[in-house]
This record gives structure tokens, sequence and C-alpha cells, in this order.
């Protein structure tokens, strides 16, 4: 967890004194990308923490190596804890980091500390959404992907056939509380939903996994690949403005303003994998939204109507 990350570069710097983000990475087996991406998080929250440049450079703390965190300002540990705080509510490793982080404060600065750590709570459901708990097989998904150890899975895939292959574990990505396993497969890599993985069994074969590897790259190319299958169609509509953000809401980045009427409406695209996707949604809008095109939707909207009609008649 990010948390137990963070915690862990303010004490590796501290008993080091300076440590380049390649260090980083290999003592607390990220990439260097993540690695870098931490110690800019330190920084931007407040942390004393700057960069070195050139040979022999590197992320050094302000005052130079120490043995606790006396060092530090009581701005700059509230603003550790308010970085890692939220974390402690869902990671019995967190909290422990932070009850040892707490007690390496000087006195006087332990309860603003303390309540920097309880200012802030991370409830990730929605509302009337259903809790998503963490899946156990995670924490032994995470075990395999830094030992670099080979796993069977037992997976169930969208249709619901289940297969059993070897992979690679690469990373893990907590999306919405959705978790993604990334993988090395023989037919390439792959992404797997951890709540479809009937059953992960570790095994002692080394995993292989490309010297150029990073998670956050390789994921946002899956992200990207996904968004692209969820606009294969286009429509544009009429509506008044004051509706627009609702359809952002609902239809997020495939939701664009394309201008103005001239009748006080705007015209938005909005996108979806099928027809039948946006005249599902837009169908209880009434005539508050007008379909320009395609006739694809407008056929969809015409026949949801008339089965409505049929069943509802006046």
């Amino acid at each position: 967890m990010r948390a137990d990350r963070l915690v862990a570069v303010v004490l590796l710097m501290q008993s080091r004194g300076r440590v380049t983000a390649a260090e980083l990475a290999a003592e607390l087996q990220v990439s260097v990308a993540t690695a870098r991406r931490d110690l800019e998080a330190l920084a931007t929250a407040g942390v004393p923490v700057y960069p070195q440049p050139g040979r022999g450079g590197g992320w050094s703390l302000v005052g130079g190596a120490r043995t606790d965190l006396s060092g530090l300002t009581a701005a700059e540990a509230q603003a550790l804890f308010l970085l890692v705080g939220p974390a402690a509510a869902v990671s019995a490793e967190a909290k422990a980091a932070l009850r040892k982080l707490v007690r390496a404060l000087p006195p006087t600065f332990r309860a603003d500390a303390q309540a920097a750590t309880d200012a802030t709570v991370i409830d990730p459901v929605g509302w009337g959404a259903h809790d998503r708990p963490r899946p156990a097989t995670v924490d032994l998904l995470q075990s395999t992907v830094i030992r670099r150890r080979k796993v069977r899975l037992t997976y169930a895939g969208h249709a619901g056939e289940v297969t059993e292959r070897l992979v690679d574990p690469w990373g893990l990505v907590d999306k919405d509380d959705v978790w993604y396993l990334l993988a090395g497969t023989d037919r390439g890599r792959r992404t797997f939903r951890v709540d479809r993985i009937v059953r992960a069994e570790p095994t002692d074969q080394p995993a292989a996994r490309p010297d150029d590897f990073v998670l956050a790259t390789a994921w946002q190319e899956v992200v990207d690949e996904i968004e692209r299958r969820r606009s294969r169609i286009w429509a544009t509509v009429l509506v008044e403005e004051r509706f627009v953000r609702i359809l952002r809401h609902r239809f997020g980045r495939h939701c664009h303003t394309d201008g103005e009427h001239g009748d006080g409406r705007v015209r938005v695209r909005l996108a979806a994998p099928t027809p039948l996707d946006i005249a599902r949604d837009l169908a209880g809008w009434g005539a508050t939204v007008d379909v320009l095109e395609p006739r694809s939707v407008q056929d969809e909207l015409a026949r949801i109507g008339a089965e409505l009609l049929g069943r509802y008649p006046r």
C-alpha cells in the first residue's frame, strides 16, 4: 500500500542520508517511476526531501541523515501524517507503521501528528452502492509479484468459462475498489480481474518480467484500450445546458459539449459500447433530450418506447 511505502521512504532516507530513485525501487520492490512519484509526493506534501542532480546525486532529507524523526518541523510532520494517515483505516501494516512513527516524533509534535492521522477518512463505497471488500487473493498475489514467482491461476472468464494457466505476475492495480492483476502469459501481457480468480497457487518457479516494464505505463495502456471499447458508438443530442452536468456524471469522459444550437440548448456528444447502451440511459429523459444521430440510437429509443406503451397502454 502506498502509505507503507511513503513511511518506508522517509525512514530509508533518514538511515542512508541520500538515495536514488533506482535504489528505492530496488529496496521497496517497485518500479523506478513509482519510487520517483513517491519522492515527489512527499516533497509536494511539505516533507523536506529534495533532489540533487548530477553524478553522486540523489534525494536527501534537509539536514542530512538522521536515525529518528526529530529533524521534522511540526508542519512537516503534519504533512506526512495527512498524506499517509487515511490508509491506516484499511491497512493494519500502515496503522502499525504510523504508531511507530508517532513514537519517533518529538513529544510536542505527537498530538498534532495523531490529529492529522485522524483528520481524513477514506470511504470507497459510493452512495447506494455495495461495499466491495478487498479480495483475500490480493495479499497472495502481491507476495508473488514481490518475490517474482510464477502463480497458477484458475480463472472464470467473462462468459463463465473456467480455465487454468501459469502466469508471471507483474503488478496489481486497485481501480475503484476492483483489483486487477497484470501478468505475462504465453500469449503476451494479460489483465485478470482478481474477483474472477477462483484459485491462485504460488509456485517456486522464477517469474520473468520485461526489463522496461513500468506498471503505471502498462495500466494506462489497458485503460486506454478499455475506454476505446466503451466508446464505439457516438450519438449527438440536444439538451438544455443545465442538464449537461448530469450527462457528464453518467457518461464521464465520453460526454463532450459540441457548441450551442441556437434555441437555448447545447449540442452534446455521448459515447457507449452499443446503440442500446445509449438508448437505455436516455430513455428516461423523455422529450428532455433530442437525439439527432445516429439512426441506430433513435431506433432503439423507438423500440423501448413501443415496448413500454404496449406494457402500459393508456
